[in-house]
């Protein structure tokens, strides 16, 4: 429940209602962020996190075209299994390519005191991050499925989970995050709506997946042991490899929630307290922390495959 109230509180960033200050003017999320109020003293800070994430953007990058390559060689696993993976490496890659870089631009107009620039990329990069999170977590949500149908199907998991229609899925879940998190410049309060149902949804469909993997990989287990069989050398090796593919999709999986703490919690503490300059310097640093799990995931994805 925790996670779940964090993740939502990710995608509520720059969504709450018009802020005023004490003279009664109306200020919107870009108004605060672009604050020469908030950033004073703290552009030390800034270009340090300008740098690091310029650093940042090259990993990620040259990290996710390294796995994307080699998920092209790659013919072992089933089509619709590597599209996915190919799908929330390509969201990893766009983080390098694209959020990144937007970071570090809207950082370094902070810090040179450009409020025009400020204000422009600092709501691209919004858009652009409501994007890339709601792709990754609605992707590893459906790699959680496919390996639970996988498990459960059988024979018949080629035939149901063909890659046509994982095709359809993969548009889906690039599409609706794109179509929503654009709905900000319209009306914020949708975007928020959608992540508040789309975010606890995802983590429950990936729960009940995992949950639903280990028991059956346990029934299993005690039905091979009540019966004194040892399943045959090829059976062996799927499951060893199937429980191999199942971990380090639950390694994604935690270091998405263990990046993005920091974040949720830097968001509820703005919603309750405020902005402040200690809690925007906090925000910046734990942004800094979500990009770095493009940085890890090909880290994890090459350690997996070895």
């Amino acid at each position: 429940m925790i996670t779940v109230k964090l993740q939502i509180a990710i995608l509520q960033i720059g969504m709450e209602a018009p802020h005023f200050t004490g003279d009664g003017q109306q200020k919107t999320i870009e108004d605060l962020f672009c604050s020469p109020d908030l950033s004073v003293g703290l552009h030390g800070h800034l270009t340090f996190l300008s740098v690091l994430n310029s650093f940042l953007s090259v990993t990620a990058f040259l990290g996710n075209a390294l796995i994307l390559n080699a998920l092209r060689k790659e013919s072992s696993l089933h089509p619709p299994s590597k599209l996915l993976l190919r799908s929330l490496v390509t969201t990893d890659l766009c983080v390098g390519l694209i959020a990144e870089p937007l970071t570090v631009i809207f950082l370094m107009a902070v810090v040179k005191e450009n409020w025009s620039i400020c204000h422009y990329a600092f709501v691209t990069s919004l858009i652009t991050g409501y994007t890339l999170c709601g792709v990754s977590v609605g992707t590893l949500t459906a790699i959680s499925v496919d390996r639970l149908l996988a498990l459960l199907l059988g024979l018949r998991y080629r035939q149901v989970v063909t890659l046509k229609r994982t095709y359809v899925i993969v548009f889906t879940l690039w599409l609706l995050p794109a179509v929503f998190s654009s709905m900000h410049f319209w009306n914020p309060l949708i975007t928020t709506l959608f992540g508040i149902t789309y975010i606890p949804l995802c983590r429950a469909v990936s729960f009940f997946s995992y949950t639903k993997i280990f028991e059956t990989l346990r029934r299993h287990q005690y039905q091979v042991q009540a019966h004194v069989q040892r399943p045959n050398q090829t059976n062996q090796l799927n499951i060893a490899r199937y429980k191999k593919e199942v971990s380090s999709a639950i390694w994604l999986q935690l270091t998405l929630v263990a990046c993005y703490l920091p974040y949720g919690v830097a968001e509820a503490l703005q919603a309750v307290c405020g902005l402040s300059p200690s809690l925007y310097l906090a925000w910046s640093y734990a942004g800094t922390l979500v990009l770095l799990n493009s940085s890890l995931n090909p880290i994890l994805l090459l350690l997996e495959a070895r």
